[in-house]
């Protein structure tokens, strides 16, 4: 799989902006389907409101693109939403925008930065994560080999993973595929081919990204 950016977790921002309430919801999907269906959700749960723009972004080269402004002037919530999605390198994210209107107009300018803006703070508060693959190996070690495997281990900044203790000990760790044979080359040299390590099952991950 090829790596990508999302949120974190789903979540909701809110903001008041000149007396209207600016309500972010972000929510992590793989489907257009997924997607409407959230919008129409947050749509029927705040159908008192004066607007619910929306946008969200698909796909793990971030192909697929939509956005409403929903009753808003053209231009002034949904692209500007879908802008900020873009430039923080988000996909498989959608999020909507709740206006309650509370009586003073913001102009085209303060709608964009309004919007944007409830936007860019939500992921902010509710942070992203890097969504990867790694290869994993499996390793056997005796007693004694394994009394200095978490000094090997620090040294490459690696957590170990399923580690059972039976006649022999078997445990496993997990890195990124371009590390993957200097890795074993130098867990090979370090215990001087004594030990026993092999590719084993990937596993994807979240790393969160500051």
């Amino acid at each position: 799989m090829k790596e990508y950016i999302t949120i974190k977790e789903d979540g909701m921002v809110e903001e008041e902006i000149k007396k209207s309430r600016f309500i972010c919801h972000l929510k992590r999907v793989k489907t257009e389907d997924e997607a409407r269906d959230f919008i129409h959700r947050i749509k029927k749960e705040h159908h008192k409101a004066n607007h619910n723009c929306s946008c969200f972004i698909l796909g793990e080269n971030a192909e697929i693109k939509r956005s409403s402004d929903d009753g808003e002037p053209s231009g002034t919530a949904g692209v500007p939403m879908l802008t900020v999605l873009e430039k923080q390198g988000l996909t498989d994210t959608v999020a909507v925008v709740t206006r309650y209107f509370g009586g003073i107009k913001l102009g085209a300018g303060g709608l964009i930065r309004a919007y944007a803006g409830s936007v860019a703070k939500a992921i902010d508060e509710i942070g992203k994560v890097l969504v990867k693959e790694q290869e994993g190996i499996s390793i056997t070690l005796s007693y004694a080999q394994y009394q200095d495997f978490a000094s090997w281990r620090s040294k490459h900044g690696l957590e170990e993973y399923d580690t059972q203790f039976l006649a022999e000990i078997q445990t496993t760790l997990y890195t990124d595929k371009d590390q993957l044979d200097g890795l074993l080359a130098d867990l090979e040299d370090y215990y001087r081919g004594k030990v026993k390590a092999e590719r084993t099952k990937s596993r994807v991950v979240e790393i969160p990204l500051h």
